[in-house]
């Protein structure tokens, strides 16, 4: 099944005092590579929300039929200068599964009936 990723993130002042070449060198070298190697796994955007939250800068949606590949990626971030020279600071990472009762009702045959709820 496909699994629906959210991950809330904030850009610290530190990445902010770097100059827009800096950053864009860095993401280049450390943050871009990474994201390709996934991307026929876990696909990515990525999105500004700056302007309108104050609880992160930023967020990314991913989506993924392999959970591997997704916290390898995780990793490989971790490792990055982004993350482990305090450039950036995951917040939440919400996970889903889209109208995942789908599945459930056609492998187990409940759709139809009344599931019990517990």
């Amino acid at each position: 099944m496909k699994t629906t990723i959210v991950l809330t993130y904030t850009f610290t002042p530190a990445w902010l005092a770097l100059s827009r070449e800096e950053r864009n060198a860095m993401a280049a070298t450390h943050i871009q590579p990474v994201f390709a190697k996934y991307a026929d796994r876990v696909p990515a955007r990525f999105f500004d929300a700056e302007a309108f939250t104050t609880a992160f800068s930023d967020f990314a949606l991913l989506e993924t039929e392999d959970l591997q590949a997704y916290y390898f990626l995780i990793e490989e971030l971790r490792d990055s200068p982004l993350i482990a020279q305090g450039y950036l600071v995951m917040n939440d990472i919400f996970m889903g599964i889209e109208a995942g009762f789908h599945a459930f009702e056609a492998q187990t045959g409940a759709g139809g009936r009344e599931v019990p709820r517990g």
